[in-house]
């Protein structure tokens, strides 16, 4: 006999959902695979050790955040969510990059303007200028890329 009103965790272990089952509140019936997706790759035992170590409060968002590493690694095994998190890293550097080259190739218009009869000054350096970045990103090889945290990341060191 199937009991309903079970939660999709209890319903994939097979299991009456008892009425104070950790995972119903953030796993329900209706949607079957955010639970599946969690399950494959944590384990049903450790997703329920987890979130009944998390004070209530946070509970719904460590749910969240659990399915959405677990939908990042099956669709990247390898990388995961950090590999989402490097292809960010290196958005931003060409972005600090671009943002550079553009600042610098204000400047020297306004230069020019500036000193319009100056013959002996050629500030149209924008092919020549490097531009400074606090990402540091590897060559690109042939080999997948590593990601590896920036010493400029307040939060992580």
């Amino acid at each position: 006999m199937m009991i309903s009103g079970r939660c999709a965790a209890c319903k994939n272990q097979r299991r009456r959902c008892p009425s104070d089952c950790i995972f119903s509140p953030y796993f329900p019936a209706n949607d079957p695979q955010r639970f599946a997706s969690v399950h494959k790759i944590y384990g049903g035992s450790n997703v329920g050790k987890m979130l009944q170590q998390i004070p209530p409060y946070l509970r719904e968002q460590t749910a969240n955040s659990l399915y959405f590493e677990a939908q990042c690694r099956i669709q990247d095994p390898v990388y995961g969510c950090v590999g989402i998190i490097s292809k960010l890293y290196e958005q931003i550097h060409n972005t600090e990059i671009e943002l550079a080259q553009i600042q610098t190739q204000i400047t020297c218009h306004k230069l020019q303007l500036l000193h319009p009869n100056n013959a002996e000054t050629n500030f149209n350096l924008l092919p020549t200028a490097e531009a400074q970045s606090n990402f540091q990103i590897p060559p690109e090889s042939n080999n997948p890329p590593h990601f590896q945290w920036p010493n400029q990341v307040p939060w992580f060191n």
